[in-house]
C-alpha cells in the first residue's frame, strides 16, 4: 500500500499538538506497560497496521511479553491480564466502538474500581489519542513495517 501524503509534514503543528498530548499521558502516573495494552487493542479493533506494527515494538521493548501482545485480542479469555488491565481493556472496547454502544453504564462501574477518576480521564485522554493517530495512520496509508524503537526508549527498557 503506498503513503497517500506525509501527514506530520503537511500539518506539523497538528502532529505537535497530538505528540504534547502524548507527552502528558507518558507523564500521566498510568503505568506504560498498560498505555502500549490500549493502544494495541484499539489499533487491533481499528485495523490499523501501522500503529500495531509500532506499539508491539515499543510494548516489546517495555518488557511485555509475547503471550501477552499474541492473546491481546482474546483477552477476556485469556488468563494472563491483571483486573485493572481488564477494566482498562473493556473501557478501550467501548469508548472506541462509541456509536456501537454510546459506553455503557456497566462498563462505567466496572471500571470505576480500579482508577482515580484522574486516571480514568487519562485513560479516556489515551484512548482518544490511540484512535486519532490510527485515523490518521489509516487515512493516510502511514507504511507499516518500518518503525524502529528510538534508542532512548530501548534503552530505559532495558534498565
Amino acid at each position: 500500500m503506498e503513503q497517500r501524503l506525509n501527514y506530520a509534514k503537511a500539518a506539523p503543528g497538528g502532529v505537535k499538538a497530538m505528540l504534547d498530548l502524548e507527552k502528558y499521558l507518558n507523564g500521566s502516573g498510568l503505568e506504560h506497560g498498560l498505555l502500549h495494552l490500549i493502544k494495541m487493542r484499539a489499533s487491533q479493533i481499528n485495523g490499523c497496521a501501522y500503529c500495531l506494527d509500532m506499539h508491539s515494538k515499543d510494548a516489546r521493548a517495555g518488557g511485555e511479553t509475547e503471550q501477552r501482545l499474541y492473546g491481546l485480542s482474546a483477552w477476556e479469555e485469556a488468563p494472563y491480564y491483571t483486573p485493572r488491565e481488564r477494566a482498562a481493556l473493556a473501557w478501550t472496547e467501548a469508548v472506541t466502538r462509541v456509536a456501537d454502544s454510546h459506553v455503557p453504564d456497566a462498563i462505567y462501574e466496572a471500571v470505576k474500581p480500579h482508577f482515580t477518576e484522574k486516571e480514568l480521564v487519562d485513560l479516556t485522554f489515551a484512548i482518544m489519542a490511540i484512535n486519532a493517530w490510527n485515523r490518521l495512520a489509516i487515512a493516510f496509508r502511514a507504511p507499516a513495517g518500518s518503525y524502529q524503537v528510538p534508542k532512548a526508549k530501548a534503552t530505559s527498557a532495558a534498565e
